[in-house]
């Protein structure tokens, strides 16, 4: 609203602001959309995966079952990037203790399309989905631990300091 009364007024005062402000300005999501957009891709990828499971006992049913597993599990990781951005969200996923995990689980994506549609080999392509499921799994536990872990840190300096007068 501010940049349409800018312009209506003469005055736009974009000229003053960088090109990465402008971008940044232009490109920002509001609280509320964030959510509707991260509900749903967290829902369409839980959806593709049920639906991935629903289809593996048809005919082709495991090419199936691979592609909406991995759609599903692209759909999740899509879906976080709502909540705190993209940039943040790769840099959290490279961070030193979930590089493996991430490594893995990017690898799996691919080794799982590339298995039941170019090598045509299906255990294989059950065997990266299982490896998807715990290198996803691995991941969030990381990041569980780690944020457990500085606010235990953090709860524990702020009762050691708080009781300074009792002897330990």
């Amino acid at each position: 609203m501010d940049k349409l009364r800018r312009v209506l007024s003469g005055r736009d005062d974009n000229e003053e602001l960088g090109l990465t402000a402008q971008v940044l300005d232009a490109s920002t999501l509001s609280y509320s959309t964030r959510i509707k957009w991260f509900a749903i891709c967290f829902a369409s990828g839980i959806l593709c995966s049920i639906l991935g499971t629903a289809l593996l006992f048809l005919p082709k049913g495991l090419q199936l079952f691979a592609v909406f597993y991995t759609l599903g599990n692209i759909a999740a990781l899509a879906s976080t990037c709502f909540l705190m951005g993209p940039l943040k969200q790769l840099k959290r996923m490279f961070e030193p203790n979930r590089l493996i995990a991430t490594c893995v689980m990017l690898l799996c994506l691919v080794l799982t399309l590339c298995s039941v549609f170019w090598w045509q080999k299906k255990p294989l392509a059950i065997i990266f989905c299982i490896l998807q499921f715990l290198a996803m799994t691995t991941d969030y536990c990381l990041q569980c631990r780690v944020d457990f872990f500085h606010s235990s840190v953090i709860l524990y300096w702020i009762r050691l300091t708080s009781c300074s007068s009792v002897e330990w």
